[in-house]
């Protein structure tokens, strides 16, 4: 909804029109990125980041090269969420560093969506395939790939959720900077009231 000022002048001046409209800049549209949330969102980034890598680091054991891209990439969400953290001040620079590193996060987010599924698959993820286990050892080694492939899908679901704040996070600091549009313009309507007529005293 368009938001509007009325200023009413001094009803003894008679000179110009009756009623002006200009439009001026809204200062009040950096409040909008508060609507989003980004303390709170922010540190929900930081706390998914810091449990999902704890668990892919534990997962994955010795074999940490086969996590390194997700370690990499997480370094950037975890940025993201401090910037978004600081953003809650309204400085609009900052709001637009926010901007640029949410769009990073998201991309990132992706990445380890796509690296996480790929060492839930992984054999050797676990060390090795249950195929080449002894018979006696494969029931619980099949029962390990399972809880691993259950942990797993959980992580995806984190990867899915980290997406989604990254996305809103953007979004909200978007609307502040307004990168694709100009800033949209208040209008201020200034009426005028005509002077009361006066009669002449007989």
């Amino acid at each position: 909804m368009t938001e509007s000022a009325v200023v009413y002048t001094d009803p003894g001046v008679t000179d110009g029109p009756l009623v002006t409209v200009s439009f001026q800049k809204n200062s009040q549209r950096k409040l909008k990125f508060l609507e989003g949330e980004p303390k709170a969102l922010g540190i929900a980034q930081i706390g998914l980041v810091v449990f999902h890598n704890s668990c892919v680091a534990s997962l994955v054991g010795d074999r940490t090269g086969l996590a390194t891209p997700c370690f990499i990439t997480s370094v950037f969400v975890f940025i993201a969420g401090s910037v978004a953290i600081a953003a809650k001040n309204l400085h609009l620079p900052t709001i637009r560093a926010c901007l640029g590193l949410e769009i990073v996060a998201t991309l990132a987010s992706v990445i380890n969506l796509i690296f996480t599924f790929v060492l839930m698959v992984h054999p050797l993820t676990f060390g090795r395939s249950c195929y080449y286990a002894e018979k006696e050892a494969k029931q619980s080694c099949l029962k390990i790939e399972e809880a691993h492939s259950v942990l797993f899908a959980e992580l995806i679901i984190v990867q899915l959720v980290l997406l989604a704040i990254s996305v809103t996070l953007a979004c909200y600091a978007g609307k502040v900077v307004n990168c694709c549009c100009p800033p949209p313009k208040v209008p201020v309507i200034m009426l005028q009231a005509p002077p009361a007529a006066q009669t002449d005293p007989q």
